[in-house]
């Protein structure tokens, strides 16, 4: 029987005060090569990255001699001075902001990975989440081989190390032809950049250019910020290696089937971002028009909870014609509280998250737009909110269909026992948020939404069909596969 993951181990730790109710970010990576003052755009990069991880931020960097590398535990404006930045020398340099979707939180975790090898120094920085590396790393223990970190990308590092291969490249190719799961990689030597993306594509990587130099991102805002012009997604299965000599690009790895994740235009990316080429502003937009279309209710206003389901929002007023208001307001300065109040202050988790304008929803028939609801507690407290404003109906509209399952390619989901609307039908998740009608779209009506030209999609988090296969056995749920296999777990 084929094997498959468990869950993360994050995925099971107990919710913060201030926990949003969404899936919690992947990772942000930059990369620059042929600037002067490369660290310094790394460090902007880095910035409009922010939004993808904010447990740690890392960078490395390079004057053609040797790498250079700076990390902490936090934001990156907490984190990088401006004595770190002039003493990462040089004109090509490599950024992460991690979010730990594998491995625990801790700044020895924090990336780039750095590794000395035959080949010399090399960092490494990774978005997305490796479905095999538990038992390579198990193998390589065992011939005694010694890992720094807990993060699945280490592993990476060792298997170019034993390759026996000549050439970096090759057995950067060679290491990478063993694992399997999602990843967007930069991996700098002391003289060149490598940008590679997973054949099946799940997470992405755009290439830029600055004045001769050559920039990668997980998403535009980074070019938009250094004043870098995008040229194109690294293709699913490509690698890009950039020298002294030039760029060139590789399709070394067996042609995989395509699996964007559909999570980016829904959720994670930033809606001034260019993603799989296309904008995410107007897909959000395109979602919202179609849950109105699919999903019509008389009302008087449309209302965000925001701030990623805004656009959504937004399109949904635009087919429907009923007013958009932005009722709910989101504070954008909360961190960890000192005070954990009694519970004569109820709610305080998402109070000190949202508040509802309370003169614009009084005696109103609102409908309330969201991009998803994972475990339903904190909008049952949103829901709440609204009711004590005054609201006279709510209605919940969902830009996307319930999410049943995990996710092992690079997002934190909830694990399916803790997903709502995997153990439980609309109607009795209508009756737990005590609203008046809710409705979210179909995987059809989505894929439809975002149809583009040979694009194709991962929705394995709505359908539970994963298109890679795993190595643990998840015990609360049977998973099916596209080659229209059923694994069943007792």
């Amino acid at each position: 029987m084929t094997r498959c993951p468990s869950a993360p181990e994050n995925m099971n730790r107990p919710t913060s005060l201030t926990e949003p109710h969404y899936p919690r970010e992947e990772c942000g990576i930059f990369g620059i090569f042929g600037a002067e003052h490369a660290s310094n755009l790394a460090y902007l990069g880095l910035y409009a990255l922010q939004h993808r991880g904010q447990e740690s931020s890392g960078m490395a960097s390079s004057d053609g001699e040797r790498i250079y590398r700076f990390a902490g535990m936090g934001k990156v404006v907490e984190i990088f001075r401006e004595h770190h930045l002039m003493n990462l020398h040089g004109d090509m340099a490599i950024g992460h902001n991690r979010y730990s979707t594998t491995g625990s939180s801790f700044l020895r975790n924090a990336q780039p990975i750095r590794a000395e090898t035959r080949y010399g120094d090399m960092v490494l920085a990774h978005n997305g989440n490796l479905v095999n590396t538990g038992i390579i790393r198990d193998k390589l223990v065992e011939r005694g081989h010694l890992f720094q970190t807990s993060v699945d990308s280490e592993v990476i590092a060792h298997l170019v190390a034993i390759s026996g291969i000549e050439s970096f490249r090759d057995a950067l190719i060679h290491a990478l032809k063993q694992i399997e799961g999602a990843y967007s990689l930069l991996v700098m030597t002391k003289d060149s950049l490598y940008a590679i993306r997973d054949p099946h594509g799940f997470r992405p990587l755009a290439l830029g250019k600055l004045n001769g130099a050559a920039v990668f991102a997980s998403e535009t805002t980074s070019f938009d910020i250094i004043d870098a012009e995008y040229e194109r997604e690294v293709a699913p299965g490509e690698m890009i290696e950039v020298t002294r000599t030039g760029v060139k690009s590789f399709y070394p790895f067996e042609q995989r089937k395509e699996s964007l994740c559909i999570f980016e235009y829904i959720y994670f990316s930033r809606p001034d971002s260019v993603i799989f080429g296309h904008s995410v502003h107007d897909m959000r937009i395109s979602l919202g028009r179609t849950l109105a279309h699919e999903a019509p209710v008389d009302a008087d206003l449309v209302i965000p909870i925001p701030d990623s389901s805004v656009h959504a929002a937004l399109g949904y007023s635009y087919e429907s014609g009923i007013r958009y208001d932005m009722a709910m307001i989101r504070s954008h300065y909360i961190g960890r509280t000192f005070i954990e109040p009694s519970q004569k202050i109820r709610d305080f988790g998402a109070k000190i998250k949202y508040n509802v304008a309370r003169s614009a929803v009084k005696d109103k028939r609102i409908i309330l737009v969201d991009d998803s609801i994972m475990r339903g507690t904190t909008m049952r407290k949103i829901i709440k909110m609204f009711r004590a404003a005054g609201a006279k109906e709510i209605q919940v509209r969902i830009s996307a269909p319930p999410t049943k399952f995990p996710c092992f390619y690079g997002i934190d989901i909830p694990t399916h026992n803790e997903l709502i609307a995997a153990t439980h039908s609309i109607e009795e998740i209508r009756k737990y948020l005590r609203v008046d009608t809710i409705a979210y779209l179909s995987v059809d009506t989505l894929l439809k939404a975002v149809d583009k030209p040979a694009m194709h999609f991962c929705t394995a988090c709505f359908d539970g069909v994963y298109p890679v296969l795993f190595e643990h056995e998840p015990s609360d749920n049977k998973l099916r596969f596209e080659d229209g296999g059923q694994l069943e777990f007792y």
